[in-house]
């Protein structure tokens, strides 16, 4: 809910450059939605997203073409990476994504509206979807 306060764990600013960097660019998500796109990303180390791979197309796609309050469908996010019939595949790169809500997978449903699976559980991916819409709606 808005009235809550969002809080960080005390002592934030004694965390490496890279976890302040993550530390704040998810209060943001959470609390001031409108201000993530003017914060730098945190670094990606994960090998997965080094090596030029359909995965890592698909997750760099979803990263920078599916914007805060969207969805897009497994089907969709497979042309947008350039493969029309790789939808399974798409969801294959959802099910491999180190860095969940920051790659925002939740924002992946099925063509037929369904949120389908999600990492988090079910109800987590509904809340963010539900969050992000809200949130959308309130910028608005």
């Amino acid at each position: 809910e808005a009235s809550l306060a969002c809080e960080v764990c005390e002592g934030a600013e004694e965390l490496p450059q890279p976890l302040q960097q993550c530390t704040a660019w998810l209060r943001a998500y959470f609390c001031e939605p409108a201000t993530t796109g003017s914060l730098p990303l945190p670094a990606f180390h994960h090998p997965l997203l080094q090596r030029d791979s359909f995965t890592r197309q698909v997750l760099w796609t979803l990263l920078n073409d599916v914007k805060f309050g969207e969805a897009v469908s497994y089907k969709q996010l497979a042309d947008l990476a350039g493969n029309s019939r790789a939808a399974r595949a798409v969801g294959g790169a959802m099910r491999s994504n180190p860095i969940p809500i920051i790659i925002p997978c939740h924002r992946v449903i099925r063509s037929s509206g369904d949120t389908g699976h999600y990492g988090g559980g079910h109800l987590m991916k509904e809340w963010l979807l539900s969050h992000e819409k809200l949130q959308k709606e309130q910028l608005a």
